[in-house]
């Protein structure tokens, strides 16, 4: 079943670990069938047998449906540890939903559900997770583990992140990485979801993202916006006020007037962004609000692989 179908099932928050363990259903079922059916779930769990070593955990009915010898992995035997970052400032509740719209349609649900995926995905191959959530604040900060009991918590954190109303915060996205790649020691993946608004000059904020680094911490980020509007500027031409949702500033402009200049300085941002993530060696991944989460989960998947 295609992960957008099962979007339209299941779309309250209130059920939002149902709805993440069944878009991870959905992806490992597709695996199955592609290139990267190396990467299943189901073989995350194992791992291939090497001649010499003892025979006492092959999986045998594995065996009889693959033809090859795979031993089982055990809790111990996995030690990625993965700490999942998310701003919540108000630029990142854009766009405003309306009450038919679910909740993923806007930034903060899409990052939302998106780490609530990874989260099932992390589960399912015994890995420790663990989560910070920053605005104008420091607003949650929980260390990586991998209890069931831990999980449940994160989860009930990031429900609770959807029930808040939103609020004007300013982002201080460069204090927070700061204090966060401060509380990280054990090497771990680093996945941040930010829409990269930041006031002001650009390199204190890269040299936060390069801070992730420290340790060898293997960092993701997760770029997010909302395509139509943030990046193509699709509006009609009818005379519009924008207000800037964290100063609360106002503008009264045409659209056509100025879509040419604001889709290029836009385009000139992003590709500075993906210059100064590949010479940090942090993986850039631009992700659009509506977008199915196949590429967060492959990506998760294929850098893990890397991380040795």
């Amino acid at each position: 079943m295609r992960i957008e179908s099962q979007l339209e099932k299941i779309s309250s928050f209130a059920h939002l670990e149902l709805l993440a363990n069944q878009v991870v259903e959905g992806f490992i079922s597709g695996m199955h069938k592609s290139p990267f059916h190396g990467f299943s779930a189901e073989f995350a769990e194992h791992k291939v047998y090497n001649s010499g070593e003892s025979t006492k955990h092959i999986d045998w009915k594995l065996f009889a449906k693959t033809d090859r010898l795979y031993t089982k992995r055990y809790e111990e035997e996995t030690n990625l540890r993965c700490h999942l970052i998310i701003d919540n400032s108000s630029s990142m509740h854009y766009p405003k939903l309306n009450d038919d719209q679910p909740f993923y349609h806007n930034k903060i649900g899409f990052s939302v559900l998106a780490a609530a995926v990874l989260m099932s995905l992390l589960k399912k191959q015994r890995d420790a997770v663990g989560l910070s959530i920053y605005s104008d604040k420091y607003e949650y900060y929980a260390p990586e583990k991998g209890s069931d009991r831990h999980q449940r918590m994160l989860i009930s954190q990031l429900e609770n992140l959807l029930k808040r109303p939103s609020e004007p915060k300013q982002t201080d996205t460069v204090t927070f990485l700061h204090q966060i790649a401060e509380k990280i020691h054990r090497r771990s993946m680093i996945v941040l979801f930010t829409d990269m608004f930041q006031a002001g000059d650009d390199a204190p904020l890269f040299n936060a993202l390069q801070h992730l680094k420290h340790n060898k911490h293997k960092v993701v980020l997760f770029h997010v916006v909302d395509h139509q509007t943030e990046l193509n500027f699709d509006f009609d031409n009818a005379p519009r006020k924008f207000i800037d949702v964290e100063t609360g500033e106002e503008i009264n402009i045409f659209s056509d007037s100025i879509k040419e200049a604001y889709t290029e300085r836009v385009n000139d941002y992003f590709k500075k962004v993906a210059m100064t993530c590949a010479q940090n060696r942090i993986k850039y991944v631009p992700v659009a609000v509506g977008d199915n989460f196949e590429k967060i989960m492959t990506t998760y998947l294929i850098e893990k692989q890397t991380f040795g």
